[in-house]
């Protein structure tokens, strides 16, 4: 009894991890790792540890995802490799790939974007996945050959995304979903930033419209702030790789509207590329340009994730 109900809270806190505030998202995740950690020591059953060591290693990766977005990365690598392992000891294939996926996806946030690349490359090669699995970590892969300038694996990459279509699932990407899912809306946001990576300011203009009006077309309280704040960060950022100054300000509007615990770090990270754009030469005399620029710094000083960001691992929230 108590596995169906650590499996059914996993359930609802993956699927509502979106409208969840970050900092309970934490302390629930938190909550459910050591609820499995302790059922794995009192048991012995086989079955039962194949579904405690699963629960754990979702537990662990939901517990990732939300320390990168509370800006805490070596937490966030080191329950990704948690995750991982979990995966490997009962040889699930998609928990296995969630987590080499993540641990990609914060290598090329880390400064390691070969390192990425072989990561995701590893996740490609684990058994079981469905379609969601797989456009999930060709996103990712896109976005690690555009931290390495590599035009063309970058693109193919985005393509294969994009044209992913066998009709298979698996049970943690699909079946489970919510945060270990990867809709048309997150892959778009996503692919805005690759675009960025290359400087094709129409592409990523293209990708985060297509972003926010697939965000748009949801129920109000179904829309994810995290992506949607870091879609219109996006469609700011390409308009000023064209010098549309007004254009950018307007894209930005809605994100100095966002509360400051859903002030992820994946926002902040954008926020501050656009802040290093507005030092451009080509905006030196307009007022508007300084005018935004402190607006960033406020919005970015107030946010929870950048009081957070240098927090001791596992510490937030204890």
């Amino acid at each position: 009894m108590t596995l169906d109900q650590l499996d059914d809270d996993i359930v609802d806190l993956a699927r509502a991890y979106n409208r969840t505030s970050p900092v309970e998202v934490y302390r629930r995740a938190k909550e459910l790792l050591d609820v499995a950690q302790s059922l794995l020591e009192r048991t012995q059953v086989p079955r039962q540890r194949t579904r405690g060591y699963l629960a754990a290693g979702q537990s662990a990766a939901l517990l990732s995802a939300i320390s990168f977005d509370l800006g805490s990365l070596p937490s966030a690598v080191s329950l990704s490799r948690t995750a991982a392992l979990y995966g490997q000891v009962i040889e699930h294939g998609p928990l296995q790939a969630y987590a080499h996926g993540a641990l990609a996806f914060l290598a090329y946030w880390g400064g390691r974007p070969s390192e990425a690349v072989r990561l995701v490359h590893t996740a490609q090669t684990f058994g079981g996945l469905g379609d969601t699995a797989r456009i999930r970590l060709s996103v990712i892969e896109g976005r690690a050959y555009g931290h390495l300038g590599d035009k063309a694996a970058s693109e193919r990459a985005v393509r294969r995304a994009l044209e992913q279509n066998s009709g298979t699932r698996d049970e943690l990407h699909d079946d489970v979903g919510g945060e270990f899912g990867f809709p048309d809306d997150r892959v778009a946001m996503s692919n805005a930033t690759t675009y960025l990576l290359l400087r094709n300011s129409e592409g990523a203009e293209t990708a985060a419209h297509s972003a926010l009006h697939l965000l748009g077309s949801k129920p109000e309280d179904q829309r994810p702030l995290l992506v949607s704040s870091q879609a219109s960060v996006d469609l700011a950022r390409a308009r000023l790789l064209r010098g549309e100054l007004d254009g950018a300000q307007e894209a930005l509007e809605p994100v100095f509207q966002v509360p400051t615990e859903w002030r992820g770090a994946g926002t902040l990270e954008r926020l501050a590329a656009v802040r290093s754009s507005l030092c451009h030469p080509t905006f030196a005399d307009a007022a508007e340009a300084s005018t935004l620029g402190e607006r960033i710094e406020e919005y970015s000083a107030a946010a929870t994730a950048h009081k957070l960001g240098a927090t001791t691992p596992l510490a937030i929230g204890s």
